[in-house]
């Protein structure tokens, strides 16, 4: 039977959810292949700063370079974007075969779907195999580190340190919080007797399973948080604020499958249609899910902005708390080299004055001008559609259009874009601690030297912005 039903219908006949989620996963790895890539092209030291010294099959692999007894590290950050890269090809080739297979047996017949629904399914299932497998081929080394980051990400002790690459790789997978949510419901689609054609009918317990796992990434975000927050080494209330921030996501989350409890309820009242419509703006359950969305979009983005990005847009005008700008040679990159140097020879007039910057920006920037007001704007925009896709009441009647699809796809180039500020910021800090963190280094010595996530071996290897 050839497809000639609504666009949604042609949709899903062209392109079904296992294969969406197969192409976002693909997403995630070329984008941090060019995050890695990127961030070298701007000369910044990318293997400083996220601790990608760190060698998988050394016994040490959880901790930095710092603290792993002196893993080797890359020649040059090409050695690791490179392999991400290939990998990325291969992970293409091997889902364009797979998808291609898929179309030509399917072809615009609907019967055939459902019969060749195996397809997508071997495809997840051998990149899962090829993902965990213990033969020293197919760029072992990065597979390794990623499986010893969800590790640590799952597994890191409460009265351990949490390091920076922890941080940036547990927050990129709350980007993905609607993909862990499309895999749960692509499994249960492939099962015998559903179909790729709608959401299968899920009972009174089984409702609170895509939730759950879409809470996942949100929940070790928040695990984190609270073990920075209590380790002996911290004194800010930093990490209890940041905590709260993903804290908010569980109602967004809950209060959205809670309301296909309201669906139920409404069919009951007022027959089938009432199932196909996605606002219910009458029903209490609805305007608490709509107040719990707009604290969870505009805290993220305040947060964002002012303490992931370090800009002045939404800090009160005390919020430096009167301390003096950075030193003028912290100001360009290139400079960094000479920074020891500079120091000694510098007048007291280099101290003195104020670096002049644009309003809501902040005295040190890395990167071009036109880059952060444009980051700002997409972050705000996409912040806000992020927490109505979090919501899987509103997709009863659209899931099989790519429309979601493209949501998920907006979200993935949010987080690739923020995670270039948020590197920029933390090796900014970095620098603007460097004679601090010397001094750490020569009256600490073990668990205490841990509170910083970047220490260097060697007075030149503390330099975080690289040379051309």
């Amino acid at each position: 039977m050839e497809a000639t039903g609504a666009p949604e219908l042609r949709e899903i006949l062209s392109f079904p959810l296992p294969f969406r989620v197969l192409v976002l996963a693909g997403l995630g790895i070329f984008g941090w292949a060019t995050n890695l890539h990127g961030l070298d092209l701007l000369n910044v030291d990318v293997v400083a700063a996220m601790d990608l010294r760190v060698d998988a099959s050394n016994n040490n692999a959880h901790l930095p370079p710092h603290l792993s007894g002196g893993a080797k590290p890359p020649s040059h950050p090409a050695v690791i974007y490179t392999a991400v890269y290939r990998l990325f090809a291969i992970y293409s080739l091997w889902c364009f075969f797979s998808w291609a297979t898929f179309r030509y047996l399917t072809y615009g017949n609907m019967t055939l779907v459902d019969a060749f629904g195996y397809i997508p399914a071997i495809s997840a299932l051998v990149v899962l195999l090829a993902l965990i497998c213990p033969i020293d081929a197919l760029y072992k080394r990065e597979r390794d580190k990623f499986l010893h980051s969800i590790r640590r990400c799952l597994f890191t002790s409460m009265d351990g340190p949490i390091y920076f690459a922890d941080v940036v790789f547990a927050d990129i997978f709350t980007s993905f919080a609607k993909v862990l949510g499309d895999v749960w419901l692509s499994g249960c689609m492939l099962l015998p007797g559903n179909t790729l054609f709608r959401t299968p009918a899920d009972g009174p317990w089984l409702r609170w399973v895509m939730p759950t796992v879409m809470s996942l990434p949100y929940l070790v975000r928040l695990r984190q948080c609270v073990i920075e927050y209590s380790l002996p080494t911290n004194e800010s209330r930093r990490p209890l604020f940041n905590a709260l921030k993903y804290a908010t996501s569980f109602p967004v989350i809950y209060l959205s499958a809670a309301q296909r409890i309201v669906v139920t309820e409404l069919v009951r009242e007022k027959g089938d249609d009432i199932a196909n419509e996605a606002w219910h703006g009458e029903h209490r359950l609805f305007r608490l899910w709509l107040l719990a969305a707009a604290v969870n979009s505009l805290y993220s983005f305040w947060w964002d902005v002012t303490n992931d990005w370090g800009l002045s847009l939404l800090q009160s005008s005390d919020s430096s708390g009167g301390r003096p700008p950075p030193p003028r040679q912290l100001l360009l990159p290139h400079l960094q080299s000479d920074l020891g140097s500079e120091e000694n020879n510098a007048t007291p007039t280099n101290h003195q004055r104020p670096q002049p910057y644009p309003y809501g920006l902040r005295p040190i920037l890395l990167f071009p001008l036109p880059v952060y007001p444009l980051l700002v704007f997409l972050n705000l925009v996409l912040r806000l559609t992020w927490s109505i896709k979090l919501s899987s009441h509103l997709h009863s009647k659209t899931e099989g259009s790519v429309a979601i699809f493209w949501l998920e796809m907006a979200e993935v180039l949010r987080r690739w874009m923020w995670v270039f500020l948020r590197v920029e910021w933390e090796v900014i800090k970095k620098m603007q601690h460097g004679p601090r963190r010397d001094a750490l280094l020569d009256d600490f010595s073990g668990d205490e030297a841990e509170d910083y996530e970047m220490v260097p071996r060697t007075p030149d290897e503390g330099r975080l912005g690289r040379i051309p």
